[in-house]
């Protein structure tokens, strides 16, 4: 059930943006009724810190199947899903009203980096800290950027940049 309600505000993401993602309306997409949401996400902004962690959680592991000559490409269609990027937005936003929210959101900056260090290390880029946080940034900036523009010169450009960013840590 935990899955089919998260991917149910995926879609919701997907279709319509943050403002969609209400406890009713994903309730509603999921087929499940909003006493079984709120059972396993009590409030909104627990549910998108729940979001992202899925979405990044799906996307480390297409990453990891992909292996190392394709983690460029795939970094860059990661950036390009709306709905992962409707999510970390909807988190910003949510941490700036909520010091819980912004307290796990360090944790959560921790763990996602941790998790990319393997990936980058197959694929020959460093794993130090400054250049996980380097590309995590580029990777944000791109991602704010498409969503913001949602074109393909946007993606195109997307691309470049992380390729280019990519060769700047090379090891």
């Amino acid at each position: 059930m935990r899955e089919r309600i998260l991917h149910s505000a995926l879609e919701l993401l997907a279709e319509g943006g943050a403002h969609e993602l209400t406890q009713p309306r994903v309730a509603r997409a999921a087929g499940v009724r909003q006493s079984h949401l709120t059972y396993y996400f009590p409030t909104r902004g627990e549910l998108l810190q729940e979001l992202a962690r899925y979405s990044i959680e799906k996307l480390a592991g297409q990453l990891a199947q992909a292996g190392a000559a394709t983690l460029a490409q795939g970094i860059a269609a990661g950036a390009a899903d709306k709905r992962r990027s409707r999510v970390m937005l909807g988190l910003v936003a949510a941490a700036d009203r909520d010091p819980a929210i912004k307290k796990r959101m360090r944790k959560f900056v921790g763990e996602l980096r941790a998790r990319m260090a393997p990936l980058f290390a197959a694929s020959g880029l460093a794993t130090d800290a400054e250049s996980l946080a380097f590309f995590h940034s580029v990777i944000v900036g791109c991602a704010v950027l498409q969503l913001a523009r949602d074109n393909s010169a946007a993606r195109a450009e997307a691309r470049a940049v992380l390729k280019k960013a990519a060769s700047c840590i090379r090891r």
